[in-house]
C-alpha cells in the first residue's frame, strides 16, 4: 500500500556521496531532506541477507529514533565472476577509511586470478534496494539495478565509490566520466540511469507523485 511522502524526511546514510545523490533526486518534490549523521543518530548494524532488508534496517532505526519518515538506500556492485561479490559488503571492501581505490583494486584483483579478461567474463551489476519507513512502522520498498561491464584502469573522478571502473552497457563512459545529470537525471530531462535513479523511479510512483 502506498502513501505519500512530504515534508521532512530523514535520510539514513553517513555516506557523502549517497546523500549528495538522494538530496538531488528528492529536491524536485519539494521534500526537505536532513541525514541521520546530521541528526548524530547512530549507524545501525546491518545485519540483513538481502540489500532490501539492509535498507529496511537502516530506515527503520532512523524513522524510530526521529519520528520522522526516514529514506535509506542500501547498493551495492555484484560481480559474476567473483560469485556477486563484493556485494553486500562493497562498502566493507574499501576499509574503515572508505578507500575505494583500493577496493577497485581488490576487485580487479579477483578478476585476474580468474582470467576475467574479455567484456563477456567482467559483466558486473549495480543493484540499489530503497525503504522508506514512517513511525508508525509503514514501509514502501523497491529495487533498481543497472548492468555492466568492468573496465581497468578506472576513468573518471565523478560519482563516488566503484563508478569509476563501471561502464554501464550501451555507453562508453564510466559511471565516474559522467555528470551527475548524466548518470542519475530522471525524466524527462533525464535517462534515469543509474541503479538508484531507476529504483527511484519506482519509488516516485508509489510515494512522491501526486
Amino acid at each position: 500500500m502506498s502513501r505519500r511522502l512530504s515534508g521532512k524526511v530523514v535520510i539514513a546514510t553517513h555516506n557523502a556521496g549517497k546523500l549528495k545523490e538522494m538530496r538531488e533526486l528528492l529536491a524536485p518534490h519539494g521534500v526537505e531532506a536532513i541525514s541521520a549523521g546530521e541528526l548524530d543518530l547512530p549507524e545501525p548494524d546491518e545485519t540483513g541477507v538481502t540489500f532490501a532488508e539492509n535498507a529496511f534496517i537502516k530506515a527503520y532505526a532512523a524513522a524510530m529514533k526521529s519520528g520522522l519518515p526516514a529514506f535509506a538506500d542500501d547498493s551495492g556492485l555484484c560481480v559474476e565472476a567473483l560469485g556477486g561479490d563484493p556485494g553486500l559488503y562493497s562498502a566493507r571492501w574499501a576499509g574503515p577509511e572508505k578507500d575505494f581505490n583500493a577496493a577497485m583494486a581488490k576487485v580487479e584483483a579477483g578478476l585476474q586470478e580468474k582470467g576475467a579478461i574479455t567484456p563477456s567474463q567482467r559483466r558486473a551489476w549495480f543493484i540499489s534496494a530503497l525503504s522508506v519507513v514512517w513511525p508508525d512502522e509503514h514501509e514502501v520498498a523497491v529495487e533498481g539495478r543497472v548492468d555492466g561491464v568492468l573496465i581497468w584502469p578506472p576513468r573518471g573522478k565523478a560519482g563516488f565509490g566503484y563508478d569509476p571502473m563501471f561502464l554501464p552497457d550501451g555507453f562508453d563512459r564510466t559511471f565516474g566520466e559522467m555528470t551527475a545529470e548524466e548518470k542519475h537525471g530522471l525524466p524527462p530531462h533525464g535517462l534515469g540511469l543509474s541503479h538508484r535513479a531507476r529504483a527511484f523511479i519506482a519509488l516516485e510512483k508509489l510515494c512522491l507523485k501526486v
